[in-house]
Order: C-alpha cells, then sequence, then structure tokens
C-alpha cells in the first residue's frame, strides 16, 4: 500500500533544498536520462555526450522493478530508482544532467528533475512533454506569480516540450541550454534523443 501522505512530505521537505542558481560556469559534457518500460520494470539508459559535438562519451543502463504504478507528481518513486542506478555506475558523470520529466515545474516544486538533482547532488534540468499545471504567457509558465518553466517547440508543428530546472540550474540556463542542444529534425535535444534510442534498444533485448 502506498502511504501517498509520506511521500508528499518527504517532497515539501527536499523541496526547501532545491537550487536555482548556476552551479556550473564551463559545460563539458552534458547526459540525458530516458526510460522504458516491460512487465513491471524500468529501464533507465543514460547517455553522456560531449557538449559542443554531441558524440557519445559513455552509455550506462539499469533495471529496476517498478515499486509503484504511475501517479501524477510522483514519477520519481516509480522511475527514480533505477535512473540512481544507472547514474551511479557512470565512469565519467556529466557536468548536466538532462531528464525526461518535471523539474520545479511542479505542484509542490520537486519534480523528478529537481528530485534526481538534489539526492544525486547534481545540476539537472527537466524537459517533459506537458505541463501538468502553471499559466503560460508569451512561452513562459507562471505558477503562483513564480516563473517555473519554459514552453519551447522545438520544430515547425511539434508539439512543445515544456524545460524547467532541476537543480543547480537557472531557469534561462536550463532554457539555453535545451535550445543549443536540440538539432533538426529530433524533437527531443540530443542528448534525450539518444538515450531515449538505448532505453528501447536495452528493452527490445530484454523483452
Amino acid at each position: 500500500m502506498i502511504d501517498i501522505n509520506k511521500l508528499k512530505e518527504e517532497q515539501i521537505k527536499l523541496a526547501k533544498k532545491v537550487i536555482i542558481n548556476d552551479s556550473v560556469k564551463n559545460i563539458k559534457t552534458i547526459a540525458g536520462a530516458e526510460q522504458a518500460f516491460f512487465s513491471n520494470k524500468v529501464v533507465s539508459a543514460i547517455v553522456v555526450c560531449d557538449y559542443k559535438s554531441f558524440n557519445i562519451i559513455e552509455e550506462k543502463y539499469a533495471i529496476a522493478d517498478a515499486k509503484i504504478p504511475y501517479i501524477s507528481g510522483f514519477m520519481f518513486y516509480r522511475e527514480g530508482p533505477a535512473v540512481m542506478e544507472a547514474f551511479n555506475s557512470l565512469e565519467q558523470k556529466p557536468d548536466v544532467l538532462m531528464v525526461n520529466g518535471n523539474g520545479i515545474l511542479h505542484s509542490r516544486r520537486i519534480g523528478m528533475a529537481s528530485h534526481l538533482g538534489i539526492l544525486l547532488d547534481t545540476p539537472t534540468i527537466g524537459v517533459a512533454k506537458r505541463a501538468s499545471l502553471g499559466e503560460i504567457k508569451e512561452k513562459t509558465i507562471y505558477v503562483d506569480k513564480e516563473a517555473r518553466g519554459y514552453e519551447f517547440v522545438s520544430r515547425e508543428h511539434a508539439k512543445p516540450l515544456y524545460v524547467s530546472p532541476g537543480h543547480k540550474v537557472s531557469l534561462k540556463t536550463s532554457f539555453d541550454i535545451v535550445k543549443k542542444c536540440t538539432i533538426y529534425p529530433h524533437k527531443l535535444p540530443e542528448p534525450l534523443h539518444l538515450a531515449h534510442r538505448y532505453a528501447n534498444k536495452i528493452k527490445k533485448s530484454e523483452v
């Protein structure tokens, strides 16, 4: 039985530790973390790239049981353990980790990217396919009058992505990094595109 109130309390405590100032001045490496699912298991794939060329430096993955079903606002508890296992097995930790999920664009200001950033003590950026809260004004997403994310249309006619700082990265820098990493014709920024491809490759080999 999942105690949602207990998880909420944990999130509220952790949210106070989130830092949205830039901690990295010179980014050399960037990684993407993406998940795939099969038979109640989570595959987390992480691809570390060179920030200038996006050449792959390292790939690692982990497979873990999905301990809880998908519940909006609690994605970390389903997918996070596998991401952490994959990240901890990396020989070269990236300067910034891009995560498929929200950062502070979350009802308790602690989406999966922020949660991972705190536990891994790593700068993180959230890139999500939907914004579950907030009001969008001129591409900026406001929650309780605080700017928490950006709507980003990465290519013509594509559905928008929603970018928010996870931890140790500012809102503006989060957007600038995602924009720099987005290469036509891919909709996703390159580190996430590569991780998505890798996660599906691992999934196919396991099924």
